[in-house]
């Protein structure tokens, strides 16, 4: 039977909302930095975040072998608790075959967590058919977010054919799309429109190359005769770990202007120069080596954290990187928050 979503998180989800990307911090020795992985958690959703996206590429897929899952799925449900207004949108990043990611949904449903985000990632033997069999047996466990990941990070292609199979889960609660291509975000959409869950399924974007294109456009639909036309709702992101008030406040400028039925020229411009922003952040010139070590850097720039310190020694900016860093934040400090970070860092940081 598969596992039900709550109506305040299926509402939230619904109505779009940002959700980071969470990234891990670690000490000098590899531990978590419990104090500044608090004070991230707190920024997001002091920020206006709708939910915490935990265990997933930003926060490093190395973590699992680190031993640090499971404590800082912890740590991100029990500082979200502390946080007032509504509870944010827990989603746990779940990944390996069946039994290991049934095994991590099982965990973070103890944890209090709402969704289960299935990362696909070296799964590439299984069929199509396989696939939707291994998400259905974590379905059992938690709620389903879906995520087509690009290949750069470890994806692989899906066509619309696995994810209409997918969006027939009763499930299947939501949608990360992120493969960095129009064509299969497409995919995706026609394929959720066509299972006639397009009311269920919240569809969020996770394109970094074109984040407000995708919340401003009306997907639409001819399914057997009928005009069926759904929205890519919110982010879920990683280039929402960095810039989240300015995220936040472009999501409402998006919606605002779906309400209105107008896109004004001002917000693609803002398009525009969001894609450039996250080129820099996430190292598109060397294939996204410095993606990760690129929200770091910009969070340390923040007073954040102290140092870009990942999992894997190897991992670091990439040469050029840093000074692309500085254009961008020179040219486009409309997209940046750092007087709001700098008037509340002291308050994250603070236990």
């Amino acid at each position: 039977m598969a596992a039900t979503l709550s109506p305040q998180a299926e509402r939230t989800l619904l109505e779009g909302v940002i959700i980071p990307a969470h990234p891990l911090v670690i000490t000098a020795d590899g531990r978590l930095d419990e104090r500044r992985q608090r004070a991230l958690t707190r920024y997001y959703l002091d920020a206006g975040a709708g939910g915490l996206a935990v265990g997933v590429h930003t926060t490093q897929f190395g973590l699992r072998d680190a031993g640090l899952l499971r404590p800082v799925l912890q740590l991100a449900a029990e500082t979200s608790r502390e946080a007032p207004g509504r509870p944010p949108v827990l989603v746990a990043g779940v990944m390996g075959d069946t039994a290991l990611a049934v095994a991590e949904a099982e965990a973070a449903a103890e944890l209090g967590y709402d969704l289960a985000m299935v990362i696909l990632r070296g799964l590439d033997r299984l069929t199509d058919r396989r696939l939707v069999q291994h998400l259905a047996a974590i379905g059992e466990v938690l709620p389903l977010c879906g995520f087509y990941l690009q290949p750069a990070v470890g994806g692989r292609q899906l066509g619309a054919r696995f994810w209409r199979e997918a969006a027939e889960l009763p499930a299947l609660r939501a949608v990360k799309i992120a493969p960095f291509d129009r064509y299969r975000t497409l995919d995706v959409v026609r394929a959720v429109c066509e299972s006639g869950r397009a009311a269920e399924i919240a569809l969020y974007t996770g394109n970094d190359d074109n984040i407000l294109v995708d919340l401003l456009t009306e997907y639409v639909f001819d399914v057997r005769g009928e005009r069926v036309s759904t929205r890519i709702v919110g982010g879920l992101l990683g280039q929402c770990a960095i810039w989240t008030r300015c995220a936040v406040r472009l999501l409402e400028r998006a919606h605002e202007a779906v309400r209105a039925g107008r896109v004004d020229r001002e917000l693609l411009t803002l398009a525009a120069q969001l894609t450039d922003a996250n080129g820099a952040v996430f190292d598109v010139a060397n294939d996204f080596a410095g993606s990760v070590a690129g929200i770091h850097e910009v969070l340390r720039r923040q007073g954040l954290l102290d140092e870009v310190r990942l999992l894997d020694p190897g991992e670091s900016l990439s040469p050029g990187q840093a000074a692309e860093l500085d254009r961008v934040i020179s040219a486009y400090p409309q997209l940046t928050d750092d007087e709001y970070v700098t008037r509340r860092s002291a308050a994250w940081l603070g236990s």
